[in-house]
């Protein structure tokens, strides 16, 4: 028996009942021809348009038997404008209703290539979402109406109204495309016929106004056009009024960003941070000068890790201490403590100034770096060692520290501390076992990092004696 079924494009719901009539009458996927009429499927034609198989006494009951997955696919692929979608899912429903467990299968070519179908149906109804954009027209009565054009490759002027009608509730607005219009009163919407393109709003003066921010918010440095025609392929481009600058925005990019980078790598020549030793009027201690920059540091935003961290972890310890201890950067404990070398790291620093007799409160305790450099994951967060531009925002901070400070020698502990304090590419294994000197004349000493004795199974670090005995230099020569 040969079945004629005819369908409608914007008819999901009379599709699926078509689809169900068919597999319960069990009717063969080679024996069925679908047509799509050109019209509305609605009041007007009832169920008239299903031509040969009867409607079932409930309707649905043939696909809601079928897998769970299977009629929501169905319902997304409907929308499609492949003219031999329905043959598909026809296909696909009598080899479920046979065996149920085809469902399983996650790699059958026929079900791959349905999901692939619905996905572009989804990805259309993004882009609806998207680049959809209103113009606001003036009706007879005074109110304000708001109508776009748009036109959509796939039938879901349906399944995307909903969004705007939740997003502008307040507006009386009507989206117009070749094959189906959608209306809002304020109260529900409204279907009607395609219109022509002739039909489309002509531009509003708030176009002008959008242009002029769009220009202005336009980043030449972060152009990526491979990208940008992947999320906004050229045929939505002749209904958004923002492509009419993107070609003169793309071909001025490359000026743009090499201005960006020249004035950004103006902007890094910073002077360094003057420290006035005598400040008219108002007399400061080199304590509260100190303290008054640390202050300051706390506002500074010159890398990503300012806005990640909890805060700012400033030095701790008097003007004047003969020997500063410079770390790499704060941990998790000392980002919400907000002071340095209280976490597990910290702990052991302080274990080994105590067998060397010096007080942990009479040296001064700073890092290379003053934020908390890390990486989620989890509810946790893992540390992670801050790169070259972290080192070189924070350096100003540590050399404004140290001739503030002013101490008799530097202990650097790691390979990124040592870097920072001796202002040069140095590692921990290169620079062990030797004095040296920076350009203001404060010798420094560098030993392994309190985190790698912990670790030193992993690390190569020496043990907790030894690495002990390898500070006692430093405080040899501040006590000198």
């Amino acid at each position: 028996m040969r079945w004629q079924v005819e369908v409608f494009p914007n008819d999901v719901a009379h599709a699926m009942r078509a689809l169900s009539s068919l597999l319960a009458c069990g009717a063969a996927p080679g024996d069925v021809v679908w047509s799509e009429g050109a019209g509305m499927q609605g009041d007007l034609l009832g169920e008239a348009a299903l031509l040969s198989p009867p409607v079932e006494a409930v309707p649905l009951r043939a696909l809601r038997r079928l897998p769970a997955g299977f009629l929501p696919l169905a319902e997304t692929v409907a929308m499609h404008a492949h003219p031999e979608r329905f043959r598909s899912l026809h296909e696909l429903a009598v080899d479920l209703a046979a065996d149920p467990r085809r469902w399983r299968d996650a790699l059958d070519p026929r079900r791959l290539a349905l999901e692939r179908t619905a996905r572009e149906v989804r990805r259309e109804i993004h882009k609806m979402h998207a680049f959809v954009r209103f113009r606001q027209l003036e009706e007879g009565d005074g109110e304000v109406r708001y109508v776009a054009w748009f036109e959509p490759v796939h039938h879901i002027v349906h399944a995307a109204a909903p969004f705007f009608a939740q997003r502008f509730a307040a507006m009386r607005w009507a989206i117009l495309t070749p094959a189906l219009c959608v209306h809002w009163n304020r109260e529900g919407l409204a279907f009607t016929p395609g219109v022509d393109r002739s039909r489309a709003p002509p531009p509003d003066a708030g176009e002008a106004l959008w242009l002029d921010y769009y220009r202005s918010i336009f980043n030449p440095s972060r152009v990526k056009t491979a990208a940008m025609l992947r999320e906004m392929p050229r045929r939505y481009w002749h209904n958004l009024p923002e492509t009419q600058a993107i070609t003169g925005l793309l071909q001025e990019a490359p000026a743009r960003s090499a201005r960006m980078v020249e004035q950004a790598s103006e902007s890094q020549r910073r002077m360094p941070i003057s420290v006035p030793r005598v400040v008219a009027r108002t007399p400061r201690t080199p304590q509260e000068q100190l303290a008054d920059l640390g202050r300051r540091a706390r506002h500074c935003t010159d890398c990503p890790m300012a806005s990640a961290a909890t805060q700012m972890v400033w030095g701790e310890g008097p003007v004047g201490a003969a020997l500063m201890i410079v770390g790499e950067q704060p941990g998790d404990q000392e980002d919400l403590a907000g002071r340095p070398f209280v976490g597990p790291a910290g702990q052991l620093l302080r274990r080994a100034l105590q067998e060397l007799g010096w007080p942990a409160e009479q040296l001064y305790l700073t890092n290379a770096v003053k934020h908390f450099h890390f990486q989620p994951r989890g509810k946790r967060r893992m540390h992670k060692t801050p790169g070259q531009r972290e080192a070189e925002a924070c350096e100003q901070w540590l050399e404004a520290e140290i001739r503030l400070v002013a101490p008799q020698a530097i202990l650097a502990l790691g390979g990124t501390a040592a870097s920072s304090v001796l202002g040069r590419s140095a590692g921990v294994a290169q620079s062990l076992g030797s004095w040296w000197a920076r350009a203001d004349g404060v010798p420094v000493w560098v030993v392994h990092h309190p985190a790698a004795v912990l670790r030193r199974a992993e690390s190569g670090a020496p043990g907790f004696e030894d690495w002990v005995e390898a500070m006692r230099p430093a405080l040899q020569r501040s006590m000198a």
